[in-house]
């Protein structure tokens, strides 16, 4: 069941749920989502001398992106084919009983203006800002500022409670995240497994040169 302004209202009250900072209720609460300001940070993608990102390697996910910051009042230029990370202005926390989503609004999008690539999907449990994956698809440069409201979260009520909700205990990355984060796959146990194996598989392989017969 998708929360209406009334279920919003009434959460937001109660404290379970937070959107912090909402300075207009009236503004941001729309009739089933709440609209999200961009906040100031944002991390630039360098293309020079990059080959290519290997998601495993921790060096090479830190350095490919640089920080900007923008002061409310002036602009981000957004250009044609760019893609950049964001930052929600709002810090969130979403109770276990509750998932979200994030949206495009409308006028944005009318811009060619896009908020997320794939990661729309916020987990029960999660606290912190939201990062925004913000690309531009369509022919002129767009002007961002920060404070406008670029973005809206709509909240689905789940059918019971999430017991393992996103978290500490659970090791999730980006919990308390502030400001903009770039991709901590190299984490992801996956990777540990992988290297793990590639380890045994060369301590399993005979050293050159050891063979009695020779």
């Amino acid at each position: 069941m998708i929360l209406s302004d009334t279920d919003l209202l009434e959460r937001l009250g109660e404290g379970d749920l937070v959107v912090d900072p909402i300075d207009d209720l009236d503004t941001q609460v729309q009739p089933a989502s709440i609209d999200m300001r961009l906040g100031s940070e944002f991390l630039e993608f360098q293309r020079t001398n990059i080959p290519c990102i290997h998601p495993n390697r921790a060096d090479e996910v830190d350095e490919y992106v640089r920080e900007t910051y923008v002061e409310e009042g002036d602009e981000f230029i957004l250009h044609p084919g760019d893609f950049v990370l964001g930052t929600t202005k709002e810090r969130v926390e979403i109770p276990p009983d509750l998932v979200a989503t994030v949206e495009g609004r409308s006028s944005f999008g009318r811009l060619a203006v896009v908020v997320h690539a794939t990661a729309g999907f916020i987990d029960p449990g999660f606290k912190g800002q939201i990062t925004l994956e913000l690309s531009n698809l369509g022919a002129a440069p767009v002007a961002l500022s920060p404070g406008m409201r670029v973005s809206q979260l709509v909240f689905t009520e789940l059918k019971s409670a999430s017991t393992r909700p996103y978290g500490s205990e659970r090791g999730s990355k980006y919990q308390d995240q502030a400001g903009p984060r770039a991709s901590k796959i190299q984490d992801d146990p996956e990777f540990d497994l992988a290297v793990d194996a590639e380890t045994d598989e060369s301590k399993a392989k005979p050293s050159k040169g050891t063979d009695d017969s020779q």
